[in-house]
């Protein structure tokens, strides 16, 4: 790690299937650092190339700094340099800035910034809000692109004069957009343009998958691998390899009829990971409010969707 205020290369091997771990509660909607490290552990044998902890699928928004400073501990013990560790950040300008300053004093690897809390600003005030939460920090950052934070093309290319930004993480949605800001950046008259990081981060983003990697944005996270690795992995390795077929299998076997349930529910592209997780053994526990778990009929269909997922990938081979 390098000294603070001195920024160093981000780890650029974030090719694999990134994968997002769940934030595992008690009963009493505490911490389960016991549980969170099974979890962790899972994903490490089922080939995850890198953690990103206490994100979006990791309920951020519902963790207090000292939560997300424990899970950050325990997951670097459990790791052990064996992949990298991000670990999220955001909220208000200050908020942000002491997280990010944690995270590079917890040793994380990288920072995913999440979009300011509550206001929405200009663009140049969202580069302003990125330059001022890194700091003096030397962590490389990967911006989360997504409502409150929408970034134009101009200002998205002006993220290269931050050191510390290594990519960009599209969580709104427009393609047209970031056609314009990938782009944008990769033109720009600046060398970092040309190493910049791209992400898919929509929900499932399998069912986007291919339409990202046709402009450029191949690198994508999957909430899927919290419960359904396998699934995730034939995915992923289908789109590396252009397999269209099993890519077809996969969206109208199980990714598709996954997302029509999803869509149910505002807050259910976590709770429906989570409880996924649950049906295949996982003690991750409950969501924290205002998220709400499914209802006992959703629970049924979420069963069927997962076993016919499997299904999918015993018909076509891919298991």
């Amino acid at each position: 790690m390098g000294k603070l205020g001195q920024p160093k290369t981000a780890k650029t091997e974030l090719d694999g299937l990134l994968a997002f771990p769940l934030t595992p509660f008690t009963e009493d909607l505490q911490l389960d650092l016991g549980a969170f490290a099974d979890h962790v552990e899972r994903h490490l044998e089922a080939g995850a190339g890198a953690l990103f902890i206490a994100c979006g699928t990791g309920e951020f928004s519902s963790l207090a700094p000292d939560e997300v400073q424990a899970l950050l501990a325990r997951a670097r013990e459990v790791v052990a340099g064996r992949v990298p560790i991000w670990v999220g950040a955001g909220g208000g300008s200050a908020t942000a800035r002491a997280g990010v300053a944690a995270a590079e004093a917890g040793g994380a690897d990288g920072v995913l910034l999440l979009p300011p809390y509550l206001v929405t600003g200009p663009p140049d005030g969202l580069v302003d809000h990125v330059r001022h939460t890194i700091g003096d920090s030397g962590v490389p950052v990967i911006v989360y692109h997504r409502s409150p934070g929408v970034f134009t093309a101009a200002a998205a290319v002006q993220l290269l004069e931050l050191p510390s930004v290594a990519g960009l993480k599209d969580g709104f949605g427009d393609v047209d957009l970031m056609t314009r800001i990938v782009t944008g950046i990769r033109g720009a008259d600046n060398p970092r343009g040309q190493e910049f990081l791209f992400f898919n981060g929509l929900p499932t983003a399998e069912v986007s998958a291919r339409a990202y990697a046709a402009i450029g944005v191949a690198r994508y996270s999957s909430a899927v691998h919290c419960f359904a690795p396998e699934i995730a992995h034939a995915f992923h390795k289908a789109l590396s390899t252009g397999d269209e077929a099993t890519m077809d299998a996969l969206l109208a076997g199980f990714y598709l009829p996954l997302v029509e349930l999803r869509d149910e529910t505002p807050g259910f592209a976590v709770s429906l990971v989570k409880a996924a997780a649950r049906l295949r053994g996982e003690k991750v526990g409950t969501v924290r409010p205002p998220l709400r778990e499914p209802n006992p009929a959703q629970l049924d269909r979420l069963e069927r969707i997962v076993s016919e997922g499997f299904a999918v990938l015993g018909r076509i081979g891919a298991a």
